[in-house]
């Protein structure tokens, strides 16, 4: 099928607008390598060859000022001809320079991750409904100070938790796996669980139950297939920080006798009461363990295995994406 005018004019100027951005992206290049090379390797090179590529480098930038193509590419040309003659013992190959930049994000990566920001992957169902069984989340390591890498040692103290904060913690019974749970208790706090109710130094938090049932499915803590369940949503109130919780009324009450909240400690509980294992189980957490503040879901899916990939598409949770996490 012959093509029509139109469409020959916009492929003759989408060419023309390929081919200067080209141009400008190897001119820019080219400069700031030729005034590196100049400034680094100055001890190097004979000022005739020194004043002739500083020369050529202002040519090129003019060039790209105005537009025409055909005196950038001469401009450039000239530029990396002379580069080549007198200065090629100090040029980068094309290995070196991707290697440098790709050492410098990881580099970058590297110390966002140890000290700003960490991704986690919620990996059992403990947190619902507040965290979802698949959902990942972005963890502010920077909340409450800096840890030096790969030791709980704190560099810088910021803050300290407050009750209601989700945080991601070493568990203390084997520090290579993560936790995340919500702070419920300080130190120096009285813990207790009457009747399924929680009880802060002797008082019963303020919670209201939201009148409709609540059906969810979790992935069975992370191990075994999918577990339907049904039961009582409720909004609970830890000093302000609203919250929604569940429990599960087929269960018999579970009390938790008093436990004072030692120094430095903080108890954790997770929002799906009757299936969480937490300081109610194996004790509280030291500040030292914690490695961040939950912030935001960036991206959520439904897990299971052997999904076709239609199926994978449909277990993407769309409405989670940049989900706050409170």
């Amino acid at each position: 099928m012959a093509t029509t005018g139109s469409e020959q004019g916009f492929m003759h100027w989408w060419r023309e607008r390929s081919a200067w951005k080209r141009a400008r992206l190897e001119g820019r290049h080219l400069v700031r390598e030729s005034r590196r090379i100049l400034r680094k390797k100055s001890y190097r090179i004979a000022e005739p060859i020194s004043a002739l590529v500083s020369a050529q480098a202002d040519a090129v930038e003019e060039a790209l000022k105005g537009q025409d193509l055909e005196r950038v590419r001469k401009a450039i040309a000239a530029l990396d001809d002379s580069m080549e003659e007198h200065l090629t013992f100090a040029r980068k190959s094309t290995v070196r320079e991707y290697s440098e930049s790709i050492g410098v994000a990881v580099a970058i990566a590297l110390l966002l991750r140890a000290f700003v920001v960490e991704a986690f992957q919620i990996p059992s169902g403990s947190m619902i409904p507040t965290l979802e069984v698949g959902d990942h989340i972005f963890v502010s390591k920077f909340a409450y100070g800096l840890t030096i890498p790969f030791t709980n040692t704190k560099i810088i103290q910021l803050a300290r938790p407050k009750r209601g904060d989700i945080i991601v913690f070493k568990f203390p019974g084997d520090q290579s796996v993560d936790y995340i749970k919500r702070v419920v208790g300080l130190p120096g706090d009285v813990i207790e669980m009457r009747q399924e109710e929680l009880y802060i130094n002797g008082h019963a938090v303020a919670r209201q139950r939201v009148p409709r049932p609540y059906h969810y499915s979790d992935a069975g803590h992370g191990a075994g297939p999918p577990e339907d369940h049904e039961g009582e949503l409720w909004v609970e109130n830890l000093d302000g920080h609203k919250h929604e919780t569940i429990q599960e009324p087929v269960r018999s009450a579970r009390d938790f006798e008093r436990k004072v909240v030692p120094a430095d400690n903080v108890f954790v509980m997770g929002d799906n009461r009757d299936n969480s294992s937490d300081s109610r189980v194996w004790g509280t957490v030291d500040l030292s363990l914690i490695k961040g503040k939950a912030l935001v879901v960036w991206w959520s899916r439904a897990t299971a295995d052997g999904m076709s990939p239609i199926d994978w598409l449909k277990s993407i949770r769309w409405n989670r994406f940049f989900q706050v996490v409170e």
